[in-house]
Formats: structure tokens, C-alpha cells, sequence
């Protein structure tokens, strides 16, 4: 973006909202903002996690705050919203909707409790944050906006229907906001990892724990604080997808040059494996 004739990357000296920086991406997130000179509001629905954020974002040299915000309710992300403005003595800059949770289980077996929890967290939170943030960065005159979705949003990995869904939308909803915001000078990027090292999958009620934990260790790829880093870099290169494992590569080509091809193969493997 240019601001005042000067091309400025959106990264760099942000003032930004993390929520969900309690930990994992979240507070790799913070941490790398802290690197580039910025001025961080660490938001979670655990305060003590987000204090803890905190800590370790000033112990870099930065300024940070922590707030406590469930961004499954409106009126506190809004709140959010204000309350940034107050701590950092500036207007947000930077927007990043990270707080999420994983849900796992055949469809037949989610109930409409398992739907509203995932989806009030997943997809409201992300368009909340979006709804409390976008006219604040019209009326500046730019903005940045990070909104974490995942590669589920287009593997549809059976088992996962409920997180797939609330996921896809997030993707939907960034891809809509970067045509819609870029006349206004907001970029928007959406991350779409595979598996990473965070706590989503102990804090989430996911079958086969074991088995994803144990992928979590030895096949992840990668580490939230190399995802952090690679998105806000394609951030700052105006790209609207951050894909940052090879799998979500491999699975998002095969997914947009054979789409039926690929249905049929998650199917059989699907099949195969139970």
C-alpha cells in the first residue's frame, strides 16, 4: 500500500489486533509484529495466556497489551476494537482473526450444540473482527487484515465436516473482502496451513488424538513461528493466500486442476482406511 506517496508494508510498525495470541500461531503472530517494530494488542479468551504473550513480546523490546475477548460474541470484539485504539494511543493498522478451535466426528454425530460452538468461534469470530475493523481502516484510508482459515477449507477431509465448513467460509469471506477492500487500500491475506504445532488439537474435541498428535510431531512441516513469518512477508507482498506446507500445496493443486478426480481418490482413501 502507498500511504502519503510512500509504498509502506503493512507488517512493518504495525499497530495490531492478534486474537487468539495466547499461544501457537496466535502468539507467533505477536511475536514476529514485535520483530518488525510493532505495537501489539494480544487478545484470548484466557487473559493469563495473553499476559504471558505479552511478556515475551516486551522482553523484544516492543509494547504490547493484553485483553481478554471471546470472539464468539459480538459486542466483545467490538469492545476489542475500541480498546486497541485506547492502549496503543493509535489507530489500528493491522487486523489479525487467529482465535479458533478444532472439531472433529462423523457428520451423523455432531449435534447442533458441536455446530454452534464451532461455528460461532471459527466463522462469526473471523466476521466480527472483519465487521469491527474494515470501517475503521476506510475511514484511515488502509489496513491490513489476516484472517486464519486452514487447509480444510478445501481438502473436506471426511471427519471434519463441521470444522471443513466453518473453515471454507473464512476462505470465502477473504477472498470476497480482498476484491471488495482493494479500491479502498486494505489488503487481506487468508493462511491455509495443514497441520502446525499449536494447542487447537488438546483444546479441541477431535477423534484420534493420539494419532494427531503423533502427526503433529513428525509430520507437521513446519513451525507456527515459520507461518507467522512467511504470511505477514506475503501480507506485505499484497498476496491473498498463504499456503505455507507442501501437503496444502499438493492437495490445493489437486483440488483446483481435478476437482472430481480428487473427490473420488479422498473418498476411496477414506474407505480404505477404515
Amino acid at each position: 500500500m502507498k500511504l502519503f506517496g510512500k509504498k509502506v508494508k503493512p507488517s512493518q510498525k504495525a499497530f495490531a489486533v492478534v486474537t487468539g495470541a495466547g499461544s501457537g500461531i496466535g502468539r507467533s503472530f505477536a511475536l514476529e509484529l514485535a520483530k518488525r517494530g510493532g505495537t501489539i494488542v494480544c487478545s484470548d479468551i484466557n487473559l493469563d495466556a495473553a499476559k504471558e504473550t505479552v511478556a515475551l513480546v516486551e522482553a523484544l523490546g516492543a509494547k504490547a497489551f493484553a485483553v481478554q475477548c471471546d470472539v464468539a460474541k459480538e459486542e466483545q470484539v467490538n469492545q476489542l476494537a475500541e480498546q486497541a485504539e485506547q492502549l496503543m494511543q493509535s489507530a489500528v493498522t493491522l487486523v489479525i482473526n487467529n482465535a479458533g478451535i478444532g472439531l472433529g466426528g462423523k457428520f451423523d454425530e455432531m449435534s447442533s450444540e458441536d455446530w454452534k460452538w464451532c461455528m460461532d468461534i471459527n466463522l462469526w469470530g473471523v466476521i466480527y473482527g472483519c465487521r469491527a475493523f474494515v470501517p475503521k481502516f476506510k475511514q484511515l484510508g488502509h489496513g491490513a487484515i489476516i484472517n486464519v482459515a486452514s487447509a480444510a477449507s478445501f481438502t473436506a477431509a471426511p471427519e471434519m465436516t463441521v470444522y471443513n465448513v466453518s473453515k471454507a467460509g473464512v476462505r470465502a469471506l477473504s477472498e470476497t473482502l480482498s476484491a471488495e477492500l482493494r479500491k479502498s487500500n486494505i489488503k487481506v491475506n487468508v493462511l491455509c496451513p495443514t497441520l502446525v504445532p499449536t494447542n487447537i488439537i488438546k483444546n479441541g474435541k477431535v477423534p484420534h488424538k493420539g494419532l494427531l498428535d503423533y502427526a503433529l510431531t513428525n509430520l507437521a512441516f513446519t513451525t507456527s513461528d515459520k507461518v507467522a513469518k512467511l504470511t505477514l512477508d506475503r501480507l506485505d507482498k499484497g498476496e491473498l493466500y498463504t499456503i505455507p506446507q507442501i501437503d496444502a500445496k499438493l492437495f490445493w493443486l489437486m483440488k483446483r486442476t481435478a476437482p472430481n478426480l480428487y473427490a473420488k481418490f479422498l473418498g476411496t482413501s477414506y474407505r480404505l482406511m477404515k
